[in-house]
């Protein structure tokens, strides 16, 4: 005690852990509307509208109406507790674009593959390669408006994952909706061990 006054000093806060989560799957699957319906920040969307150029290798079965495509990838940010902030990193669905992900999974602690009933096997390759490189993912199937529903076991079964692996219905539009899948990949790749270095971004 100095002067009547404490000599402790006050210790500020410590920084948020910042955490980096990737979101993938397939073209139009709904990647973008996940990013922007969760984003605290207004999302940075590197879309281009679709032309009659790449009708041949865009097949938009089951998504006739979308007009844009992602061409690198989107970005947001997420405050999931007053010492965690998760930043989003979402993929370009096409395969023309996949050279990409290589530099968007440097760092990632874990990812979301979006699946879409009607297009399931526009999936498998997020699947594969979050598997090939040992990125702990959850799977969560977009509940399009029309789409028939299926069980988590029969999605499961469709895409042969592993028993750990969490499969999750939800809306991309909405925002606790993604929330719950976003929870659920941070305490999957926990539980997995599968934990990397705060990413850089």
């Amino acid at each position: 005690m100095v002067f009547g006054r404490s000599d402790r000093r006050i210790r500020p806060a410590a920084p948020p852990v910042a955490l980096k989560v990737l979101v993938a799957g397939g073209f139009g699957v709904g990647k973008t509307t996940l990013v922007g319906s969760v984003s605290e920040i207004q999302p940075l969307r590197t879309e281009e509208l679709l032309t009659e150029a790449g009708r041949p290798v865009d097949d938009t079965f089951g998504v006739e109406a979308k007009r844009t495509t992602t061409v690198a990838m989107d970005f947001g940010r997420i405050t999931l507790r007053e010492d965690l902030v998760l930043y989003l990193f979402g993929t370009p669905g096409q395969d023309r674009f996949w050279f990409l992900w290589d530099e968007l999974a440097q760092g990632a602690l874990g990812a979301v593959v979006l699946a879409d009933t009607r297009r399931l096997a526009d999936c498998f390759a997020a699947v594969d390669y979050f598997e090939r490189r040992g990125i702990a993912f959850t799977l969560a199937v977009n509940c399009f408006d029309g789409a028939a529903r299926h069980s988590e076991e029969a999605v499961r079964d469709a895409l042969d994952l592993d028993p750990e692996v969490p499969v999750i219905m939800c809306d991309a539009r909405d925002r606790e909706s993604v929330k719950e899948v976003l929870v659920s990949v941070v305490e999957h790749a926990l539980a997995s061990g599968i934990t990397r270095s705060p990413a850089a971004v």
